[in-house]
């Protein structure tokens, strides 16, 4: 049977993290493995992960100080077949890998739906595709992303040409697998939610702001990201027809 390693990157987040590793570990067989990369948290996150005392549990630490090279480094310790991506504070719903394995005998990637709460788990919106309107298109995913690496999960071939991550700020761990994955095989957007996506005051992404307004950037510098965006996935694809 082939192996499973989930991914998650973690920092300070002792508040909701042995919610999601027992979510988790629930799910997987002993053959499968939860990679963890923790990047220097200050809190309690560390002493928790390693009172599992589980050989499923392969515990990296990493100093990077940024959530896409903490990803980054989960990722290429990955030995799976099949590579999941998780967040820290998420919760899994039990049903996820089940659904998710069998989607991904057709697909190289998928994306489920989630259900959207807050850090007490309840339910703000019952449908993250819903609310966000997800679905593929480089095009579109350029200009507002719905690639969310917490609901992801792929073939190791997409992992594999999306090697080496572009070095650029303006391009995601999460969109840029997905548009990888777009550009090299198939996609499919689930929409049957198998998380609870936990939005709380330490979240890194800030939902409950229009897509113009969610960040502090100026308008400019945001179409200049975008802009960035589509020229390094289309410049990746130019170099991987040619090899």
């Amino acid at each position: 049977m082939a192996v499973i390693s989930i991914c998650m990157a973690t920092y300070n987040g002792e508040q909701f993290i042995r919610e999601q590793i027992d979510s988790i570990l629930a799910q997987i067989s002993p053959d499968d493995e939860l990679v963890i990369s923790d990047d220097s948290s200050t809190d309690s996150t560390c002493s928790i992960i390693t009172s599992y005392h589980d050989s499923r549990i392969v515990f990296l630490h990493n100093d990077s100080h940024n959530f896409k090279w903490n990803f980054y480094n989960a990722l290429r310790h990955a030995k799976g077949e099949y590579i999941y991506l998780a967040d820290q504070d998420d919760v899994w719903l039990p049903c996820k890998i089940q659904v998710c394995q069998q989607a991904l005998r057709q697909y190289d990637l998928v994306v489920s739906d989630c259900i959207l709460t807050d850090k007490s788990l309840n339910v703000i919106k019952p449908s993250f595709f819903s609310f966000y309107h997800s679905g593929p298109g480089i095009i579109k995913n350029c200009i507002n992303n719905t690639y969310f690496g917490a609901c992801m999960a792929m073939r190791r071939n997409v992992l594999e040409a999306a090697m080496p991550f572009p070095e650029t700020i303006e391009m995601g761990h999460d969109i840029w697998l997905g548009l990888v994955a777009e550009s090299i095989g198939k996609v499919k957007f689930l929409k049957q939610p198998l998380l609870y996506y936990r939005r709380h005051g330490l979240a890194l992404t800030n939902l409950n702001q229009p897509l113009l307004t969610r960040s502090k950037r100026s308008l400019w510098t945001k179409i200049k990201s975008r802009f960035i965006v589509l020229y390094t996935i289309f410049n990746w694809r130019r170099q991987h027809k040619q090899c």
